[in-house]
């Protein structure tokens, strides 16, 4: 009898290590998606890739604001004008987003999109917004203005024009929810790269863990850090790409909803989460709290940690993170 069960076990190990990783890179959300199955052949690689493709367009379907059939514009049209009932899925996606505003004192916030564009990071812009514009650029932003009323599960928006988005967490959500069906389809492995929000679960077929590199932003050409990550999420959001200068500051494209004007001071933060949705979000938000305020926020959140760089070079991370020199 032990003999059989030894190679039983044998056997059962076997087939684990007969796993490959298969990859696809996909535009999903008008953004690039970068999906890795571990699966036993090409043809059961695709089959669980097609169905994360599908997920995750189900997932912009219903919060795409670009989308007119969308509930999320069905939403915006109504502001000011009646509330709208929504699927479940999305009325607490928004409640959670709520929950987000709450805890950044409104650093995040969905209701951004109500914001005029009137900062251009393309090389355009010659002169700084006036102060008077700045202002009235933020006029309908505030998430105390989105009305959730559970009983009905109906949103709405109190100020006429007001606008929800989901830019800056429905990548990491659709990351999310993908990874969360093909878990519960037996995908032992994998990762879901959407454009840089990154959520892993199991390991390597060769027993080793996924590795995410980080973009050095003094050199977006090299990597700052190589990170094991097992199961869970890691975002990065950095201004090295988009930005302009005014009387020698630097002012990225993250902009805080609050007051109008684009956050400065930071250059990259990186932020790991149980959740992509949840670091994707934070990832925003400690750009615009700043350093003191950001990492007080972080490190009251349990399994979140992150790595700031500040625009001297500067490194400084949460409690738990240690950063050795090689």
């Amino acid at each position: 009898m032990k003999k059989l069960t030894l190679i039983i076990l044998f056997f059962a190990v076997g087939i684990l290590y007969a796993q490959e990783p298969y990859k696809r890179t996909v535009k999903l959300m008008g953004s690039r998606f970068d999906i890795t199955v571990v699966a036993k052949d090409p043809v059961e690689g695709d089959v669980f890739i097609d169905m994360a493709i599908s997920e995750i367009t189900r997932i912009e379907k219903l919060i795409s604001s670009w989308d007119e059939n969308s509930q999320t514009s069905e939403i915006n049209r109504n502001a000011g004008i009646k509330p709208v009932k929504v699927d479940a899925e999305l009325f607490n996606l928004i409640q959670r987003a709520i929950g987000i505003s709450q805890l950044t004192d409104g650093a995040f916030d969905i209701s951004y999109a109500s914001m005029d564009k009137i900062w251009k990071f393309d090389g355009s812009m010659t002169v700084m917004p006036s102060e008077e514009s700045i202002r009235a650029s933020v006029a309908k932003v505030g998430y105390h203005n989105i009305i959730l009323d559970k009983e009905n599960q109906t949103v709405f928006l109190k100020l006429e024009g007001m606008k929800i988005g989901f830019g800056a967490i429905g990548k990491g959500y659709a990351a999310d929810k993908a990874k969360d069906l093909l878990k519960s389809k037996g995908v032992v492995a994998g990762i879901i790269n959407a454009s840089g929000d990154m959520n892993t679960w199991g390991k390597h077929p060769d027993g080793k863990e996924w590795k995410v590199a980080i973009t050095n932003p003094m050199d977006k050409n090299k990597v700052f850090a190589l990170l094991p990550i097992t199961n869970g999420a890691v975002v990065t959001s950095g201004n090295y790409e988009k930005y302009v200068n005014f009387n020698d500051v630097r002012y990225t494209h993250i902009i805080d909803p609050r007051s109008g004007y684009p956050a400065t001071g930071i250059i990259s933060v990186t932020v790991f989460a149980p959740k992509a949705e949840l670091a994707d979000a934070l990832a925003t938000s400690v750009f615009v709290m700043g350093i003191e305020v950001g990492l007080n926020r972080i490190e009251q959140l349990p399994q979140v940690e992150c790595i700031i760089i500040d625009d001297k070079g500067n490194i400084i991370t949460s409690k738990n993170i240690e950063i050795e020199k090689s």
